[in-house]
């Protein structure tokens, strides 16, 4: 069994509030929830308007398997326009 991990910090360019910040990252949180059965949360800069961390986690029972997952879930959030990456992190167990 291998569980991984990705976070990204995230910034929101467009966005002038929070409640818009919350609605982008509940979209994005559910697409990948949706489409990669994930656990996803933002953890960290909660009152910021323009930045946010979000972090997924998988359990599969081979390294491959987990790496798929979360390079799929790179990708979802990388190619959404709403939000660009600062920074990510990827860990395995």
């Amino acid at each position: 069994m291998v569980v991984g991990v990705l976070s990204w910090q995230l910034h929101l360019d467009g966005c002038h509030s929070l409640k818009e910040k919350r609605m982008i990252l509940r979209s994005l949180k559910d697409r990948l929830r949706a489409r990669l059965n994930v656990s996803v949360a933002e953890t960290d800069h909660h009152d910021s308007w323009q930045r946010a961390e979000l972090a997924v986690v998988t359990v599969a029972g081979d390294f491959r398997r987990a790496e798929s997952i979360l390079g799929q879930a790179d990708g979802l959030v990388a190619f959404d326009p709403r939000v660009r990456i600062i920074d990510s992190f990827r860990m395995f167990h």
